[in-house]
């Protein structure tokens, strides 16, 4: 850390705390070179994540819109919101440490998918027939049929 009273490079820690909303880390510094002190914050960077429609478009990752979508899928099913925020939750997670800052919304949907058929089986077919644009009745039971022979096989 650049010392702001003679430009030098070296300094030492002599405190280090949180902020009170617990955002920041506060350091109290001193200069090896001039003994001066000063302070510096230290906050946490977070790369924006951004989704790569379909259609080419780019938009930023909205956790409220995923959120959304799967209480709609889960709707009169026994899924308790609790679960769906710690299912986004993962979402993000599984997100972020990939270390890519663009996920593209087909990878995204399957990681929706993931989650839902682990919380609940009929929400993991709603979400699926609509994300997979299920052209008719043949290609719904189709995914029935995948489901169940995962299930006893």
């Amino acid at each position: 850390m650049k010392c702001p009273f003679c430009g030098c490079l070296d300094s030492k820690v002599i405190d280090s705390r949180p902020t009170e909303d617990g955002e920041r880390i506060r350091r109290r510094r001193e200069c090896i070179s001039c003994g001066k002190r000063f302070t510096t914050f230290e906050i946490v960077e977070i790369t924006p994540i951004m989704v790569k429609k379909k259609d080419g478009a780019i938009q930023s990752f909205n956790r409220d819109k995923l959120l959304n979508g799967m209480i709609k899928s889960c709707e009169k099913r026994p899924v308790s919101i609790q679960a769906l925020e710690k299912a986004v939750d993962n979402i993000e997670y599984r997100i972020l440490n990939s270390l890519k800052s663009e996920i593209s919304s087909v990878d995204l949907g399957e990681m929706v998918m993931d989650e839902l058929k682990k919380l609940d089986e009929v929400a993991y077919v709603r979400f699926a027939s609509v994300y997979r644009q299920f052209s008719d009745v043949n290609t719904f039971f189709d995914e029935l049929n995948k489901l169940l022979n995962k299930k006893n096989g």
